[in-house]
């Protein structure tokens, strides 16, 4: 970039037309910028003379500088320097003639404002500007990750719905086929007396022979049982219990064979064997197999249902209509229902199934799903 700023040049010297021994004074050029500075020439021309060029500072301090390529024909001579800010910004170049043993000076003077120099305002921007991308950088990252979170986010809080929206269709479609099941079970309702003739003797039976209770209030076991009038041999057969909020109970049926010994009172306590029910005491209902149920709420209506076709007996919670549990059985002969009530002296008693009217049961688990 050429230097178009205006400079003031002291020339000391007049300038001659070139004879022999004598040429121009020194001529200073200002050349161009380079290297964080002003370039210097100083040009002489000498016509068959032997001549020597110096720089120098202000001080008089030789200065050294770069010679440059001469025109041999007029044995012209030149140098370079490059000056630089705050080195007094004034140089001399001399040129001394050994022939004619005398020197000629030109001088130049160059103010600060003309010296490129990096403005105090421009570096603060650039370390703004550097600063500002490094800030917008770290929001983009920040913005990254917290949109990476807020995905995760919504991705884990959209499982935890669709998992809890699948439980809950589960769970209405579990309770959808359990009011199926049981509203098929109660079209077997049949007509449940007690007999007076076989029952333990701390048992109470009531005049229409539907309700029973203990006794002996001194009873903390299940041990007395009152047996049904009615038996089964074969078919489907419904009926349900009122427990009330009877501590312990148990419901079921047994075989021909137990009811014998208990009208003969030769067993005057629960038998193990040829016995099939559910028993429920302290929260806790507990089949004849083995198999308890402690997630269920206590029931005050439990329906029962024998299938003697399928060898099962199964229990629902009839409020609720939902199934608790099925047992299985290996029993020929007349089946009889049983029921022992806890030694509250509360009645347990045998609840008439009125018909009910329902809406149109689903056929199939298509239509349950709909």
């Amino acid at each position: 970039m050429e230097l178009t700023s205006a400079i003031f040049i002291f020339v000391l010297a007049s300038i001659h037309q070139p004879i022999a021994g004598v040429g121009h004074d020194p001529l200073l050029v200002v050349d161009d910028y380079e290297g964080g500075g002003i370039r210097l020439k100083c040009l002489s021309e000498r016509l068959f003379s032997e001549a020597q060029l110096l720089w120098m500072d202000s001080r008089g301090d030789n200065i050294t500088g770069t010679p440059l390529p001469v025109d041999t024909s007029t044995v012209s001579i030149s140098s370079s320097i490059i000056l630089k800010a705050g080195s007094r910004n004034s140089v001399s170049c001399r040129i001394i003639d050994k022939q004619l043993k005398t020197s000629t000076e030109s001088s130049v003077a160059i103010a600060d404002a003309f010296f490129p120099s990096t403005s105090p305002w421009l570096a603060a921007f650039v370390l703004i500007l550097l600063l500002s991308i490094f800030l917008v950088l770290a929001a983009m990252y920040k913005m990254r990750n917290n949109n990476k979170e807020v995905t995760r986010a919504q991705n884990t809080r959209k499982q935890i719905q669709e998992e809890e929206q699948k439980r809950r269709f589960e769970k209405e479609n579990e309770d959808a086929k359990g009011k199926i099941e049981f509203r098929k079970a109660r079209r077997n309702a049949v007509n449940i007396t007690l007999d007076q003739k076989c029952k333990h003797p701390n048992l109470c039976i009531s005049d229409d022979k539907r309700r029973v209770k203990s006794s002996d209030k001194t009873e903390t076991v299940l041990k007395a049982m009152v047996v049904a009038t009615e038996g089964f041999p074969s078919k489907k057969h419904y009926w349900e219990v009122e427990v009330g909020n009877q501590s312990q109970w148990e419901l079921g049926v047994v075989s021909e064979k137990i009811r014998n010994m208990i009208m003969n009172n030769t067993e005057n306590s629960l038998p193990a064997n040829n016995v099939f029910s559910l028993q429920y005491s302290q929260g806790t209902y507990t089949f004849s197999d083995g198999q308890d149920i402690r997630d269920c709420e206590q029931c005050s209506v439990v329906g029962v249902l024998l299938d003697m076709e399928n060898t099962e007996l199964s229990f629902y919670d009839a409020e609720e209509m939902r199934p608790l549990g099925t047992v299985f059985f290996e029993c020929t002969g007349n089946i009889y229902p049983f029921f022992s009530p806890d030694s509250s002296g509360n009645w347990l008693g045998v609840r008439p199934v009125k018909p009910q009217t329902y809406e149109a049961l689903p056929q199939s688990d298509k239509e349950i799903n709909k």
